[in-house]
């Protein structure tokens, strides 16, 4: 998997973007430029509602987001500050596994363990910004190769960009090749980290007990939306993240 500097989105209004969206893209933008580096204060929440002609409510949101995605730290009674960043390169190019599987010249297969509409409830509500009645798809997929399996992927789709999402074969293509297809990306945000997997994502994986998992979580943009939220977990024993600038 390549890794190189960030991609930053638009941060300019547009009529399609929610206010919140447009101080969340630019809170992004300033640091993913550097303007503002770790442990940099940012401007407080009346100074960016003053500097985009919204109300302090809208900026909460976009702040809490950004801190929820662990790009920013929230200080009670000091400010809010650039986090440090578990893992500060973001990929130029998101593959598909199924190909990183063929280039290494190996066999993918994939095994679908869930494909359905659920509400999106508060948490995933405030990540796509939709409200929390609104319909998202989910799907799980196991990812196998030489039939051993390294990834459990698990992501939450947008009807918006992606309506045929779950008429399709992901035994045949994985989520990420149709996505890439039908939602062409605008942005992405991500971070990596290392956790214990829930006892089902350890079963899926055929993990020992204890081992932990690479967790790379992402989001991505589309359409001026944000189109999928996903995670996923690779046994720490059978997986690496490698880049280049």
């Amino acid at each position: 998997m390549n890794a190189a500097r960030p991609t930053i989105p638009d941060a300019k209004p547009s009529a399609r973007q929610p206010a919140y969206l447009r101080v969340k893209r630019h809170v992004l933008a300033q640091i993913q430029g550097g303007v503002w580096k770790e442990g940099d204060a940012i401007p407080g929440e009346e100074a960016l509602a003053r500097e985009f002609g919204v109300s302090r409510m809208t900026v909460n949101r976009a702040i809490r987001e950004l801190s929820d995605e662990q790009i920013v730290e929230r200080v009670q009674g000091s400010g809010t500050y650039v986090a440090q960043q578990k893992y500060q390169a973001t990929l130029v190019d998101i593959r598909n596994i199924a190909e990183e599987i063929a280039a290494r010249g190996h066999v993918h297969r994939s095994e679908l363990h869930k494909l359905e509409r659920i509400k999106a409830g508060e948490a995933l509500g405030r990540q796509f910004g939709v409200p929390p009645e609104q319909a998202l798809f989910h799907s799980v997929v196991v990812h196998f190769e030489n039939g051993q399996p390294i990834q459990v992927e698990d992501r939450h789709v947008n009807p918006a960009v992606a309506p045929d999402y779950l008429a399709q074969d992901f035994a045949t293509q994985t989520p990420n090749a149709y996505l890439m297809r039908v939602a062409p990306l605008e942005g992405v945000t991500f971070a990596i980290e290392a956790c214990q997997p829930t006892p089902w994502v350890g079963e899926m994986l055929d993990m020992p007990p204890g081992e932990p998992c690479l967790v790379l979580r992402r989001q991505t943009q589309s359409m001026g939306r944000v189109a999928s939220v996903a995670s996923m977990w690779h046994p720490a024993s059978r997986y690496q993240f490698t880049g280049s600038f």
